[in-house]
């Protein structure tokens, strides 16, 4: 007993208590490292395909408009993962353990059913989606062979996603982290396996993706099966309760929403910057998967955030989660301005270390050096607008955090249409630029519209939206 008392303590981060800064950090932390990891599984894959595939262009460029269609099924597993967080959060803050399982238990089978959908639209819409995309018949076949194995795993991604969401809600985001590193090591040695000695290239990368995804998804459900067990038994948890489920998917949906209209909108990106041509395509890929990297690392930490917020405004601590709002936008703000240096000092670097220099064409490196140097400017901007979401998600305001998020894409889309013409590829650059900076003010606007949220600024609002919560409850 004394043993796994330990273990519990060890593992888990009490959000409802304690220095905020110092919680945060401990409990963002391994969030922030878990991103930074799942980036690595698609960098990685363009990495080795980039500098050893048999036709390293091509390859960049499969694997590239191939995650553009992954993206998009992934955008199911990412709202999962949203919905179990914030729920779980909530009633595990409020110390009611049986709601917890029950939670758990409705997740598995509610979103079972969507990754089965998910599944299905994968393989039914793959060649729509490579003539939609208007991708090259150079490189067709490799695009379809890495979407096909890629959607073949959607259960180990939703499985992963899901018990991640759960272990966070309960203050622990170190397992995961751990196992995911050691997934991701796997990765790495498969991927040069497969693409290095058998010479499986695009293929190859993916499948060395699909067995390390599933290994770490079966350790992170064996840990989360393990931490149930520990909780106080305070009842029969139910297998399915339809209120909690139908609260699932109003928390699921507008970040499902989110990330599928994001990648639905760089689904159109992709194929306007197709239509430019191959150089095009490889310069864009690479610089994309850089930012993406960047932004990556600030949305999963505040997804950490939005589970703070939603344990502690279980407790009417409203105060507590204005600041922890502060904290962790510092954090991502010293975050994203490292990469920001990084990718505006040596964009030329980064930009071969996906593809072989001597099979990298002046353009290719052009556009890639366009686009990291302007949008990586910006990236202060987009970090400002990813944690309002956040706290703004983790107290309810599903609808502010779904227009902004909206209002992003489209301006984003629209003007990738517009500038092209006149600027050409720079265009795409400034089209990020300014979808940033005015859902920015969006998303600040909507953090400031909750009146509890106003805390900051105004500590007698927050103090009294605390006295009316703990009246509620009285109540």
């Amino acid at each position: 007993m004394k043993t796994s008392l330990s273990v519990k303590r060890s593992s888990s981060v009490d959000l409802t208590s304690g220095n905020v800064w110092k919680v945060l950090l401990v409990y963002c932390l391994p969030i922030f490292g878990s991103a930074m990891v799942q980036q690595l599984y698609s960098l990685v894959d363009l990495l080795v395909v980039g500098n050893f595939a048999a036709n390293s262009n091509l390859a960049v460029n499969a694997v590239g408009n191939a995650t553009t269609v992954v993206n998009i099924l992934l955008a199911f597993a990412l709202g999962a993962n949203a919905g179990c967080s914030v729920t779980v959060a909530k009633y595990f803050g409020a110390k009611n353990h049986l709601k917890v399982r029950e939670t758990v238990n409705t997740s598995l089978v509610t979103f079972s059913a969507l990754c089965a959908v998910t599944m299905v639209l994968g393989f039914a819409f793959g060649d729509l989606s490579m003539d939609a995309l208007s991708v090259d018949a150079s490189y067709r076949a490799d695009c379809l062979a890495y979407l096909y194995i890629y959607a073949g795993s959607m259960p180990f991604v939703f499985l992963y996603n899901t018990g991640c969401g759960i272990c966070s809600a309960m203050g622990d985001s170190k397992t995961p982290f751990v196992f995911l590193v050691v997934s991701s090591l796997l990765n790495v040695g498969l991927d040069l396996l497969f693409v290095c000695v058998f010479h499986w290239d695009v293929a190859g990368a993916a499948w060395a993706t699909f067995i390390s995804q599933a290994i770490s998804a079966v350790l992170t459900a064996f840990v989360l099966w393990r931490k149930l067990k520990r909780l106080p038994a305070d009842g029969s948890p139910r297998m399915f309760v339809r209120e909690i489920s139908r609260d699932l998917i109003i928390t699921s949906v507008p970040v499902i929403l989110q990330n599928a209209f994001v990648s639905v909108g760089n689904f159109f990106v992709s194929k306007r910057i197709n239509d430019i041509g191959i150089d095009a395509t490889t310069g864009f890929t690479a610089a994309f998967k850089l930012v993406c990297m960047a932004n990556m690392g600030v949305s999963q930490m505040t997804s950490g955030l939005a589970n703070f917020c939603s344990q502690n405004k279980a407790l009417g601590e409203y105060r507590r989660i204005a600041k922890g709002h502060l904290v962790v936008l510092c954090y991502c703000l010293i975050t994203n301005a490292v990469f920001m240096a990084a990718f505006i000092g040596a964009p030329e670097f980064f930009t071969r270390l996906f593809v072989d220099a001597q099979k990298l064409t002046p353009d290719a490196m052009a556009y890639s050096v366009n686009f990291l140097v302007i949008v990586s400017s910006f990236l202060p901007v987009v970090c400002v607008k990813i944690v309002c979401d956040g706290a703004v998600r983790g107290c309810g305001g599903n609808l502010g955090f779904t227009v902004s998020t909206f209002t992003d894409l489209i301006l984003r889309v629209i003007f990738v249409y517009v500038l092209v013409g006149p600027m050409g590829f720079s265009g795409v650059s400034w089209a990020w630029a300014i979808g940033w900076s005015i859902s920015m003010f969006i998303a600040a606007g909507f953090y400031l519209a909750i009146p509890c949220l106003r805390g900051v600024f105004f500590p007698k609002r927050a103090a009294k939206c605390a006295a009316e919560q703990k009246e509620g409850q009285n109540t």
